[in-house]
C-alpha cells in the first residue's frame, strides 16, 4: 500500500494547530503544519522529505511559468467516526495523476512516494482533519517543471509537493448555472481529460462573466456545435430522467475521468437507478425538462462532492427545480459520507487506512 522509506522527516518546532478556528473553515485557504517535497532530475527521483509548510523559493526562467507544465490532483482524508484516519480512494488519483504526467510530457511520480509519502505526511498532521459534517482534510499533490531555461521542450527537472488543507464545504447551497456557448473548456484531442493547471486558467474568465449575470458557474459545452454538454465548472455532470441518470462519456477525451463521479456511478446502481455514460446534447435535456422527466441536475467533485444545481439557463430557456424537492442527489450525498464517515461497511474498499 505504499512504501514509506527513505523520507527524511523535519518537524515544526511549534505547531500553529493551536490559532485554527474549526469553526470556520473556508475551503483551501488553511495550511497544515508539513508538506512533501520530492526532486526530479537526472532521471531520477531524489531527496523525498517531509518539512515545515513554508515559501518555495525558485528562478524565474522556471518552465512551469513559460510553458505550463504543471499538474495536480484532489483527495480528501477523513476522520471516521472511530477517530480512525483514512484517505479516499488515493490510488485512483494517483493514477490518474500519472495519466496527467504522461500526456504534459512529465516524469511518473511512484507509488512509494505518491501514496506512502502521503499516508506519512497525514498521519504527522491527522490532528488537522476535522471531525465535523462536510468537512476534511484536502489533500493537494502536485508537480511542476523547475528547469531554468527558456525554450520549449519538456523539462529535465521537475518539483513533487503534497500540501494540505482543513477544509469546510466548497458551496453551501445549490447552484444556479449558465449553460457556456462562446468559450470552449476541451476539445477531442487536447488536454481535457488531464488535471493541468492551463485547464482550469483558461476555464476562468467563462465562469466570471457568469457569476456577473448572478451564476455560480457554467456548463460546458462541445467545441464545435456548442450543444454537447461536458462538465459544470470543475465539476462532473449528472442529469437524472426519470430512473436513468446520464453522465457525459469520457470517449472523446474532453472529460476529466472524476473520481467522485465512478464512486457516484457506483452508489446510483446500488440506489436502483440505471445510469447511462454517454453522449447528451442540451435539446435532450430541454425537451425532458418540458416533458417533466428531467428530474435532478447535479455536479459531482472532489471539492464538492455532490453538488445539487436549483436552475440552469439557456439561451432565453430557464429550467429551476425544487431544491426541497430532490430526491437522488441528498441520498447519493447521504450514502458516500456514511462510507467515508466509517458509518457503514466500506464494501468497495475505498478507504485507505492512514
Amino acid at each position: 500500500m505504499g512504501k514509506t522509506t527513505n523520507i527524511g522527516v523535519t518537524p515544526v518546532t511549534e505547531s500553529k494547530l493551536k490559532d485554527l478556528d474549526f469553526s470556520n473553515l473556508p475551503f483551501g485557504k488553511y495550511f497544515t503544519d508539513h508538506m512533501l517535497v520530492a526532486s526530479y532530475s537526472g532521471g531520477e527521483w531524489q531527496s523525498v522529505e517531509i518539512k515545515p509548510y513554508q515559501p518555495i523559493s525558485f528562478d524565474p526562467s522556471i518552465a512551469a511559468i513559460h510553458y505550463g507544465q504543471s499538474i495536480f490532483e484532489g483527495i480528501k482524508a477523513y476522520k471516521k467516526e472511530d477517530g480512525e484516519a483514512v484517505i479516499f480512494r488515493p490510488h485512483d488519483n494517483f493514477i490518474r495523476f500519472n495519466t496527467s504526467a504522461e500526456r504534459m510530457c512529465m516524469p511518473v511520480v511512484p507509488e512509494e512516494i505518491f501514496i506512502g509519502g502521503m499516508k506519512q505526511l497525514i498521519a504527522i498532521d491527522k490532528a488537522w482533519i476535522p471531525a465535523k459534517a462536510d468537512h476534511s482534510l484536502y489533500i493537494r499533490p502536485f508537480m511542476f517543471a523547475t528547469d531554468q531555461v527558456i525554450g520549449v521542450k519538456p523539462s529535465d527537472s521537475y518539483l513533487f509537493i503534497i500540501i494540505l488543507s482543513p477544509s469546510g464545504p466548497y458551496y453551501s447551497s445549490p447552484m444556479r448555472i449558465l449553460v457556456e456557448e462562446t468559450y470552449t473548456r476541451a476539445a477531442p484531442g487536447g488536454v481535457g481529460f488531464a488535471k493541468n493547471a492551463g485547464n482550469y486558467g483558461g476555464s476562468l474568465i467563462a465562469s466570471q462573466i457568469a457569476k456577473t449575470k448572478g451564476y455560480d458557474q457554467v456548463l460546458w459545452t462541445d467545441a464545435f456545435e456548442h450543444k454537447w454538454l461536458q462538465e459544470v465548472g470543475t465539476m462532473n455532470v449528472f442529469f437524472v430522467i426519470n430512473n436513468t441518470a446520464i453522465t457525459p462519456s469520457l470517449e472523446e477525451g474532453t472529460i476529466l475521468a472524476g473520481v467522485t463521479r465512478n464512486s457516484a456511478i457506483a452508489v446510483l446502481k446500488e440506489m436502483g437507478l440505471t445510469v447511462e455514460e454517454r453522449k447528451i446534447n442540451i435539446d435532450e435535456l430541454i425537451e425532458a425538462y418540458e416533458a417533466g422527466t428531467l428530474l435532478e441536475v447535479f455536479g459531482t467533485g472532489t471539492a464538492v462532492t455532490i453538488s445539487p444545481v436549483k436552475e440552469v439557463k439557456y439561451q432565453s430557456k430557464v429550467m429551476s427545480f425544487d431544491v426541497d424537492g430532490l430526491k437522488v442527489a441528498p441520498e447519493l450525498k447521504n450514502r458516500l459520507d456514511k462510507i467515508k464517515t466509517g458509518a457503514v461497511e466500506d464494501k468497495y474498499g475505498w478507504l485507505l487506512t492512514v
